[in-house]
């Protein structure tokens, strides 16, 4: 397929998107996402890829969901690098781990455990999956800059959203429980579907991804009896990502 034509799935075309995309998981959640743009437009929408292209700082820019888990989110990452994107931010939603990460934090990953299978198509297993240093170190400053409670280190990655809300449920929950605990004496911020994958896609395409959170929940503090006032207010990770894709554009062109 060539650049010119339409990507099969996300149905656009060179030209349709900048070098620079920020890839949320709900389609709904792009429009608010493509409101921080100037000269917002809305390309398209086909499956579960919602994509706007706008500018930022005078550089072409653009979101595109990629539905729930790491396989759909692979297809948007390689469809969107075939027509010329090359810097990805994962802006989502996780449920903490780590006690000291509360509802209405941020989470930005500088690795991903990958506790799921698409990652496994691109790379053996002994590859880690770790953020670009470049955007995790932006998502960094932007979110300290901003005055979030910000929190940097590993996430948990998974492919089953209920093999970690009702593990016990599940034929092999002795190995879900344990896992879980094993994240736990390891110090992981977080757990969310789709980072390892595109850490890993982004690595093996040769282009940068890194990702930040809103903590919806953490179900360890609700466990330990803490103060737990749910959130699924993203808007502070979107400014997240925003504000890092400036910094990365701002960098990029010194």
């Amino acid at each position: 397929m060539q650049p010119t034509e339409k990507q099969y799935h996300i149905q656009c075309a060179a030209g349709d998107v900048g070098h620079y995309v920020i890839l949320p998981g709900d389609p709904g959640r792009c429009e608010a996402i493509a409101r921080h743009f100037d000269q917002p437009v809305h390309i398209g929408m086909n499956r579960e890829y919602n994509v706007w292209t706008g500018y930022l700082l005078g550089e072409k820019v653009s979101v595109c969901s990629t539905g729930i888990g790491g396989p759909s989110a692979s297809i948007a990452m390689e469809e969107l690098v075939k027509i010329g994107a090359h810097t990805f931010i994962r802006v989502g939603t996780c449920g903490g781990i780590h006690l000291d990460v509360k509802p209405g934090d941020v989470v930005v990953a500088t690795g991903s455990i990958r506790f799921e299978h698409t990652s496994l198509e691109y790379a053996p297993i002994e590859y880690p999956a770790v953020s670009d240093f470049d955007v995790a170190a932006a998502l960094k400053a932007a979110s300290e800059e901003l005055g979030y409670g910000t929190h940097t280190g590993v996430v948990q990655c998974k492919d089953s959203f209920y093999g970690q809300h009702a593990p016990e449920a599940s034929p092999v929950y002795y190995e879900l429980l344990n896992k879980w605990e094993s994240w736990k004496r390891l110090g992981v911020k977080a757990s969310e579907m789709e980072s390892a994958a595109l850490f890993v896609v982004a690595n093996a395409l040769g282009v940068r991804c890194g990702a930040c959170f809103h903590v919806v929940w953490n179900q360890e503090r609700e466990k330990a009896g803490m103060f737990m006032p749910m959130t699924e207010d993203t808007s502070g990770a979107i400014k997240v990502g925003i504000e890092a894709l400036k910094k990365l554009i701002l960098a990029d062109r010194t």
